[in-house]
């Protein structure tokens, strides 16, 4: 993933509080052979520590036809995309150019997860891993926990296979418009919000916050 300057985190804490926020992603798998990777989409639990990047948790059926890509090649890499719009050409149009002469782009937040799966098959390990998941997901209750041997889900435990992947790299970058004359990022942002499509709160959010730390910056 391409990361220009004015697109990377000004430090660890913007993305690992973006990726708190944002728990829905891609697991990425080398396949075997030649063949294609293999790429699921999962909830993922992402965790300060061990390690200086943490780690993340999720969990899959035991019947997905991944796990023999993943024990050949268990370094992976989890990609988290959300807060997109598409941006049209006239409203990136430089200051002064005809808006005929405007880019367009897209605006996004992206964080990728690079590390080495461990597959947990143990059940008291899968259980563990499950309580977790409902303490980020479900931190209200709700839900039973499971545990080994106990209704409901004790039974359930030997369908599914935990994954917890220790994150050994982060690759993370904010695209707001961040190359582009202050007044063409105040255009834009003023378009999201007349445009107000479904995700374009959320992009202007963005592109919002990121406009007031650099007009923080000396």
């Amino acid at each position: 993933m391409l990361i220009h300057p004015w697109d990377a985190p000004a430090e660890d804490a913007e993305w690992r509080t973006w990726l708190a926020a944002h728990d829905f992603g891609q697991l990425a798998v080398n396949g075997l052979d030649g063949e294609p990777p293999f790429v699921q989409p999962v909830h993922v639990a992402y965790a300060t520590g061990p390690g200086a990047y943490g780690e993340a948790l999720l969990h899959l059926a035991r019947p997905n036809p991944l796990w023999r890509a993943l024990a050949a090649a268990p370094r992976v890499t989890l990609s988290v995309v959300d807060d997109y719009a598409y941006i049209p050409g006239p409203w990136h149009a430089p200051v002064g150019a005809p808006p005929e002469h405007g880019t367009p782009t897209s605006y996004y937040a992206a964080v990728q997860l690079v590390g080495v799966a461990h597959v947990l098959d143990d059940p008291e390990e899968k259980a563990e891993l499950l309580r977790r998941r409902l303490d980020h997901f479900q931190p209200d209750g709700g839900t039973a926990r499971p545990a080994v041997g106990e209704e409901p889900f004790g039974r359930m435990l030997s369908g599914i296979r935990g994954v917890r992947i220790e994150v050994t790299e982060v690759r993370a970058k904010f695209t707001y418009g961040g190359n582009k004359a202050r007044e063409v990022q105040r255009r834009v942002t003023g378009l999201l919000a007349r445009r107000d499509g479904p995700r374009d709160r959320a992009a202007r959010a963005q592109q919002v916050r990121r406009l007031a730390a650099a007009d923080r910056e000396p």
